[in-house]
């Protein structure tokens, strides 16, 4: 067996430990949200319980809660944006490298 073939096995066994250790080692362990956790926090320090100071821009739009699918959905498209404009400008800085590898050889 090849050196390139061993290595692919090996990480794609570490790819597969990396998956399933989890799920086996945090049974029945719950997850809660960062909001809920300074909410709860802030009613132990303050002795009352804690009312939120500002609404979401979005909730004042539509009049109501943002369902989770729609937020997901916002969340992800914000992330794509972010991604996209990151690709264009790491694009443009390797292709400036490359231009001025080019002029670099043409002078030398």
């Amino acid at each position: 067996m090849s050196k390139t073939k061993k290595t692919v096995i090996g990480l794609l066994i570490i790819a597969v430990l990396i998956a399933m250790v989890p799920l086996f080692m945090l049974k029945g362990a719950e997850f809660g949200g960062s909001d809920d956790a300074g909410s709860v926090e802030i009613s132990e320090i303050t002795g009352s319980e804690y009312v939120p100071w500002a609404t979401p821009v979005m909730e004042t739009w539509i009049g109501g809660e943002i369902p989770g699918e729609i937020e997901s959905l916002l969340f992800c498209v914000q992330t794509g944006i972010g991604v996209g404009i990151l690709a264009f400008f790491m694009g443009r800085f390797v292709e400036r490298k490359k231009k001025e590898d080019k002029a670099e050889n043409k002078t030398a």
